[in-house]
């Protein structure tokens, strides 16, 4: 893709999210069943890395799942104890405007660890932020449909396995919206942002959204195949897959992946 219009749908999607962060954030459940099915790969003391944390749902979810451990001290001397801090987390996100919400609804966290720093994925200085780290899980959730290009998509995988610890996993949800009749429903011209379509990607959309006014966002549709071909193509091998989450139950394509022996 011409990298002058990923720039523009890059753009489009930095400034939905900056114009509707709160109506966002508020969209975003805990109980997104998907998320729930990650936990066995997440174990406790796990460094996670989120990228495109949004609001940083995330951390919320490990403080919730890290209140059924025991800590030292506490609970019966047969339990497991585990130190008060269960899980390490970054959370890196474009948006500034999400990023502060994340830093609020973080604020009150007993047992992760959490930073928010704001990043843009298209840019090679958000590497700047995870330099020399690794990390046993990295999410990336709901993101990577919204990289314009498919060497933007892959370059982008290619560089969070770099920061993949020994026995890490990279997790991956992309959205399955053209897939279903309601979801389909969101799908508007390119006309309405003032973008030609001819250097666009099969699979490339412009959504619609309609809740505290109206806004747009680029979004890939990242099938089966596409998801096979960049962990290929990436050093991943993926272990997992499943479909989950909204009102049918199987908008989002999961993936669980780590390198590839």
């Amino acid at each position: 893709m011409d990298p002058a219009l990923a720039d523009r749908l890059n753009e489009i999607n930095r400034s939905f999210y900056g114009r509707f962060a709160a109506a966002f954030a508020e969209s975003r459940s805990l109980e997104q069943s998907g998320l729930h099915r990650l936990r066995d790969h997440i174990p406790v003391g796990s460094r996670v890395l989120d990228v495109g944390c949004g609001p940083g749902r995330f951390a919320l979810l490990l403080e919730r799942w890290s209140e059924s451990f025991p800590v030292h001290g506490a609970g019966p001397e047969s339990a497991q104890p585990v130190n008060a801090t269960t899980y390490t987390y970054l959370g890196l996100d474009s948006s500034s405007q999400l990023i502060e919400l994340a830093i609020q609804r973080t604020a009150h966290l007993e047992r992760v660890a959490a930073d928010l720093l704001v990043a843009d994925l298209l840019a090679p200085a958000w590497r700047d932020a995870v330099s020399g780290r690794k990390f046993d899980v990295i999410l990336l959730l709901a993101v990577l449909h919204h990289v314009p290009g498919f060497d933007n998509r892959l370059a982008l995988m290619r560089a969070l396995a770099e920061h993949l610890d020994h026995g890490g996993k990279l997790v991956v949800s992309v959205w399955q919206f053209a897939d279903h009749p309601r979801m389909r429903r969101k799908i508007v011209s390119w006309d309405n942002v003032g973008v030609q379509p001819a250097g666009l990607e099969p699979g490339d959309y412009l959504l619609d959204w309609k809740r505290g006014g109206t806004g747009y966002r680029y979004c890939h549709q990242v099938d089966m195949a596409e998801l096979n071909r960049l962990a290929g193509a990436a050093g991943l091998e993926l272990l997992e897959t499943f479909r989950a989450d909204g009102k049918e139950g199987n908008l989002s394509l999961y993936g669980v992946m780590n390198a590839a022996t």
